[in-house]
């Protein structure tokens, strides 16, 4: 049986990490070869700062979370207020479904549904859409909730429940304006060409990868409905190469719980062949909007 020497085998293993590296250097130039699919200006509404507790341990990195959100008609997603990465959305249904790949029978056994819900995960094209309609929906419905709560407070004068009710709503109100994500999955499918045609603008549609899995809309008085829900997106941090990095480095992060989103920078993300985001440049701004 023939054996290596130390010196050949510790070759071996160099040239194998070498070529490793090369690959994986040779994939990002690749990704990031002009032109780029689609470049956008997002703020910190949708870049999220890591905590305060991760930037002061020992890992020197640094890294921005990317904040997308679902219209989610099932999570109360509007009423919390707060980013939310994921979710089933009323137009990712049945045909949708079945034309990522998904089997889509009779539901209405349970041996039906049981198949539906066992199938795997499958990766999707998501097509995320900044500052676009669905936010002004998203934000029509928080001051449509905040007037009716208002209005109701001012009916049931002195009542501390209707009273912390309106309260509530406008505070999700001013979340909404002020910090919540911008950033919505607005389509989904399988070939990135041609939800390009159907999604041209590129400073305003970003096609990235994601997974989207089998869930169930169950209701009263209606069949159950098939759909999807979307669990995340294959890139959702964002690494800060360092010459970028001062103008984060000079913020003040938020501690784990607090909500951040204060328009206090400007950053310029871009998307390459492969659908994987990078970041371009960083530019503080000097009147934030709260």
């Amino acid at each position: 049986m023939k054996t290596w020497s130390r010196p050949r085998t510790f070759a071996i293993g160099i040239g194998l990490i070498v070529l490793t590296n090369a690959v994986a250097l040779g994939g990002v130039w690749w990704n990031r070869s002009p032109p780029a699919d689609s470049t956008l200006n997002l703020s910190e509404r949708e870049l999220g700062l890591p905590w305060r507790s991760l930037r002061t341990g020992e890992n020197s990195g640094l890294a921005l979370d990317l904040r997308w959100r679902v219209v989610d008609r099932d999570a109360g997603d509007l009423l919390s207020g707060f980013p939310y990465n994921g979710g089933s959305p009323a137009w990712l249904d049945g045909a949708r479904m079945a034309a990522l790949g998904f089997e889509v029978g009779d539901l209405q056994s349970d041996e039906g549904r049981r198949r539906y819900l066992r199938q795997l995960p499958r990766q999707a094209i998501l097509v995320l859409e900044l500052d676009g309609p669905a936010w002004q929906r998203a934000l029509a419905a928080a001051r449509d909730h905040a007037e009716r709560h208002g209005a109701a407070a001012e009916v049931n004068a002195g009542s501390k429940e209707f009273a912390e009710r309106a309260k509530r709503a406008k505070e999700a109100l001013a979340r909404e304006e002020h910090s919540n994500s911008r950033l919505f999955v607005v389509d989904t499918g399988t070939d990135a060409e041609q939800l390009r045609q159907k999604y041209p603008d590129r400073t305003g549609f970003m096609l990235v990868n994601g997974t989207v899995r089998p869930f169930l809309r169950d209701h009263q008085r209606e069949p159950t409905q098939p759909g999807g829900r979307i669990t995340r997106i294959d890139i959702g941090r964002l690494h800060v190469p360092h010459a970028l990095r001062a103008p984060i480095e000079a913020l003040d992060t938020p501690a784990r719980g607090e909500l951040a989103g204060r328009n206090r920078f400007s950053a310029t993300i871009s998307v390459g062949r492969h659908l994987e985001p990078w970041i371009v440049s960083i530019e503080p701004v000097s009147n934030p909007d709260r």
